[in-house]
Formats: C-alpha cells, sequence, structure tokens
C-alpha cells in the first residue's frame, strides 16, 4: 500500500520524460495513484501519450488552458470517468524566447499578458474547474511549480520571474478561498533543472553553476528531489500544510552574501 493508494490525479504539464511534471507523475504512480494526463496540441500529444499510457493511464486529454472551454472539457471528462478527484499536478509555465533576454523594460504588453495568462491564471482556471471534483472526494491537493526568480532578481528571467510571483501569491489567495472545502493549494519552489523549458533561458549553464558552488548540499536538485516533496504534499502526510512555498533547491534560498 503506497502513500497515495486509491487517489485520483491529474497532472498538466508533461513535455518529455525529462519534465519535472513526469517525475512527479511516476513518484504519484509508485505511491499507489491513479493518473490522468493532457497535451497541448498534436506534436505534444505524440510525446505525453506513450509516457502516459507507459504508467497505465487511460485519460489522455487535450488542453490549452489559454481556453476556458478546453479546460472545462477536461474536467468534464474526469466528472464522467472518475467522478470526483484528488490530485492536481499544474506544471505550467511559458513565456515568449524574446522576453527571457535583454531587459526587463522591453517585455512587451502581449508577451507578459501571456506569461502571465499561462504561468499564473492558469492555475485559478484549473483550481476553479477542480473544485467541485475535489469536493465529492472531501477534499484535495493542488499543487503549482515555482521558482527563486518570483523573489529575487535573476538575470534573462525578466517576465517569467512576475508571472512566478503572481502565481505564489495565486497560491494564497487560492488556499484560503478553497480551503473552507478542505482543498489544500501549495506551490513547490525547484532549483534550476535541465528540462526543455529551463534551456530556453539564456544563460541557463551559470545559474546551475553558481546553484552547485553556493548551496548548502553543494549541488544542484534532479527531477526525483522535486517528486518526493509533491508526493508528500499529494499525500495525508501533508493535511496541515496549505498555502506554502516548499523550497526544493539544496537550500539555495537560505544564502545570502
Amino acid at each position: 500500500m503506497g502513500l497515495l493508494t486509491g487517489k485520483k490525479a491529474v497532472i498538466f504539464g508533461v513535455a518529455n520524460e525529462r519534465s519535472i511534471a513526469w517525475a512527479i507523475a511516476k513518484k504519484l504512480k509508485e505511491e499507489g495513484a491513479e493518473l490522468a494526463f493532457t497535451y497541448l496540441g498534436e506534436l505534444m500529444e505524440k510525446r505525453v501519450r506513450p509516457l502516459a499510457e507507459s504508467l497505465g493511464a487511460e485519460i489522455i486529454i487535450p488542453c490549452d488552458v489559454t481556453s476556458d472551454t478546453e479546460i472545462e472539457s477536461v474536467f468534464n471528462m474526469l466528472d464522467a470517468t472518475w467522478g470526483s478527484l484528488d490530485i492536481l499536478v499544474h506544471s505550467l509555465a511559458f513565456a515568449n524566447k524574446e522576453e527571457l533576454k535583454g531587459g526587463f523594460a522591453d517585455t512587451s504588453r502581449e508577451g507578459f499578458a501571456l506569461a502571465l495568462d499561462i504561468s499564473a491564471y492558469s492555475l485559478v482556471a484549473l483550481s476553479r474547474g477542480a473544485r467541485p471534483l475535489m469536493q465529492a472526494a472531501g477534499g484535495g491537493s493542488i499543487i503549482t511549480m515555482t521558482y527563486y526568480g518570483a523573489e529575487k532578481v535573476i538575470a534573462n528571467y525578466n517576465v517569467m520571474g512576475v508571472a512566478k510571483a503572481a502565481l505564489e501569491c495565486s497560491t494564497m489567495y487560492l488556499a484560503d478561498d478553497l480551503g473552507r472545502s478542505n482543498i489544500r493549494v501549495n506551490a513547490i519552489s525547484a532549483g534550476p533543472i535541465k528540462t526543455l523549458a529551463a534551456m530556453g533561458i539564456s544563460g541557463f549553464r551559470t545559474i546551475l553553476d553558481k546553484v552547485e558552488e553556493s548551496a548548502p548540499l553543494r549541488r544542484n536538485v534532479t527531477q526525483d528531489d522535486v517528486a518526493g516533496t509533491a508526493a508528500f504534499l499529494a499525500s495525508d502526510l501533508s493535511r496541515g500544510v496549505t498555502g506554502e512555498t516548499i523550497y526544493v533547491d539544496a537550500g539555495f534560498n537560505i544564502k545570502g552574501m
């Protein structure tokens, strides 16, 4: 019997086998959860479907989180198939490449709006969709992914830092709003990890080297490090934890000079 036996979880944000969301999905499955997955478009379906099927997932459905109609379709499918939901993993973020280099003051209006919509508002929209299904389950756990660039300036992170700050604040407001339904909402602030999204940030290699040099554990974290914390937050072991940003960054965030 695993920590999550009998639990049902939907995963948003798997891009490939190096995704943090994929590591989390594998860990949740290992602990006994039944999984559903979403993907964006035909190209991503070709990557996501084989991975999802390898974990026995039967619900694999498209979802563009900028579309309320597609979000509604996901939760209608979960309702029709499962009737309830225990866990939602939100591992979604996006900004145009041109916004992740140069000066932050050069961020376009359109680029700013897009980054905030996909990276932060999507958590609000997905939480709203999940609420009735989690209420049917007697409660639930919503987990999102953030980064230290939400609170300190990281070179070239630019508008994504602002989006992550909005995400962390949304985590707290959602935790307060949904807590009366026994729905917990928490964020994991992961250290830099070589993922498809992260490699789009100019100078990412330098960030990895800095963390390895300065973090108390003198190493970078892995997808599996993050997945273990996600399993804890998804389980009843964390039933008294909500509205928190939990750092999984080898301790880098505690360092000053």
